[in-house]
């Protein structure tokens, strides 16, 4: 008998980066009042190419958090200040709301021992981002929000009456 959840994969490959296969695009986003005057605009943000302009506008207006999100650079080394301390922003790529919230998923379930192995820990994990940027399955709005800000960035704040990681 098993002692764990055992994932299958069906869209990834074992070893190999779950968003290797996805064209991605880099795209601006503006949501504007019917009087043309700019609510929100990010611009050169990675997107999934063949997502819609009002999936990538929804992603990045709602989805991305806008602030204390360490910055890296292209090679994923901090960007730190000239006091030496880390620069904090926004979020830049979809790809960072997609590990925020598969990597705390496959997290909440690796610490309640919910996979029977490594293995299927991490075929949890890479399926997930997998599906999130393909719209294949997407979680409801408060996860896109809030899931993942502490694991991931190490954001805190005020539960409201709920259990965070």
């Amino acid at each position: 008998m098993s002692a764990g959840l055992k994932i299958e994969r069906r869209f990834t490959t074992a070893g190999e980066d779950p968003y290797a296969g996805i064209e991605w695009s880099l795209r601006d986003s503006r949501i504007t009042n019917p009087d043309g005057s700019i609510v929100f605009e990010m611009t050169d943000v990675e997107i999934p190419k063949s997502w819609s302009q009002v999936a990538a506008d929804i992603m990045v207006s709602k989805y991305f958090r806008k602030a204390g999100v360490p910055q890296v650079d292209l090679d994923g080394n901090p960007i730190l200040d000239a006091d030496g301390e880390p620069v904090t922003g926004s979020e830049q790529t979809s790809k960072q709301v997609f590990d925020r919230l598969a990597e705390t998923w496959r997290w909440w379930g690796d610490s309640q021992g919910y996979f029977d192995s490594e293995d299927d820990a991490q075929a949890f994990e890479d399926e997930l981002k997998y599906m999130l940027a393909n719209q294949m399955a997407a979680p409801n709005s408060p996860q896109w929000f809030n899931t993942g800000h502490y694991n991931k960035y190490g954001i805190e704040g005020p539960e409201n009456g709920f259990w965070r990681a």
